[in-house]
């Protein structure tokens, strides 16, 4: 996975409390191969009609928030079943950080394990933030995974938790797997120390 420290881009203000995984990508859609990408399903019955044509009022179908990489969400974000494909349709289609309030559980653990930060903020904050994208389109956020912290478009900076081993695994871009085997050699020296002197243990 990509490694994340500090990421600048325009943020759309995503409408909507407690939107949950089947709105993020339907059900319908997760048969279709991941290799060809889940992005074009990424809140699909928001984005279109039922022709395939775009709603015109949906903000990810407007200028410039096409290009938005991150997104500024409600209340709940990611809320409902536990399928990891809703995340993918957000990576997929470029999203690297979520700012909100609150993220279901599930979905929260299943975003950083694909390299997709949610960074939650006290919800006047968020307020404040999405209030900042409507006034002015097309202006940027940044989520500094290093400093542990938000940066809104005028400037103001605020703080935000993460778990400690996720936020080693962004920046050196790893998962868990990947992350244990970068410790390889220690691991190894580890066993090869311990078991000589505490034999009993492999009877």
């Amino acid at each position: 996975m990509r490694p994340f420290i500090r990421e600048t881009a325009i943020a759309a203000p995503l409408p909507g409390r407690n939107l949950d995984t089947d709105q993020i990508i339907p059900a319908r859609f997760l048969k279709h191969d991941r290799a060809e990408g889940y992005g074009r399903f990424l809140l699909h019955d928001l984005r279109f009609h039922a022709d395939g044509s775009e709603r015109e009022d949906f903000v990810l179908n407007r200028d410039p928030y096409r290009r938005a990489a991150i997104l500024v969400t409600d209340e709940n974000f990611g809320c409902g079943s536990s399928r990891e494909g809703a995340v993918y349709a957000l990576a997929d289609y470029g999203v690297r950080a979520l700012i909100g309030p609150s993220f279901g559980d599930i979905f929260y653990n299943n975003a950083l394990k694909n390299g997709i930060v949610p960074a939650a903020l006290p919800g006047e904050i968020v307020d404040v933030l999405r209030n900042q994208l409507e006034r002015a389109p097309g202006a940027q956020a940044t989520v500094d995974v290093e400093a542990r912290r938000v940066i809104l478009p005028d400037g103001a900076e605020h703080p935000f938790e993460i778990d400690a081993f996720w936020r080693e695994c962004l920046l050196k871009g790893l998962d868990e797997i990947e992350l244990t085997q970068s410790y390889l050699v220690e691991i190894e020296s580890f066993e090869g120390t311990y078991l000589p002197a505490s034999p009993w243990i492999a009877r």
